[in-house]
């Protein structure tokens, strides 16, 4: 009967250490820096995403004229 009693008193002592022990685990944690995340981009101006749009459509372009190149070397 007397085994019985300890083993349920450490048992509740032992519970209480632990509970105490995660309390502060989670108060450290949340004391911890965070990371910066950068601020949203700012959406471009009309003049910027005409000039985007327009270098986008020269690339286009090269590529396919390298391909069109390409293709008529390996035609031969």
């Amino acid at each position: 009967m007397a085994d019985s009693l300890l083993n349920a008193i450490f048992a509740t002592i032992n519970f209480v250490v632990d509970l105490s022990d995660a309390i502060d685990r989670t108060k450290r944690l949340g004391k911890l820096d965070t990371v910066d995340v950068p601020p949203d981009p700012k959406p471009l101006p009309p003049a910027a995403q005409r000039a985007l749009a327009e270098a986008e459509e020269r690339e286009r372009a090269r590529e396919r004229a390298t391909q069109a190149a390409s293709g008529t070397d390996q035609a031969s």
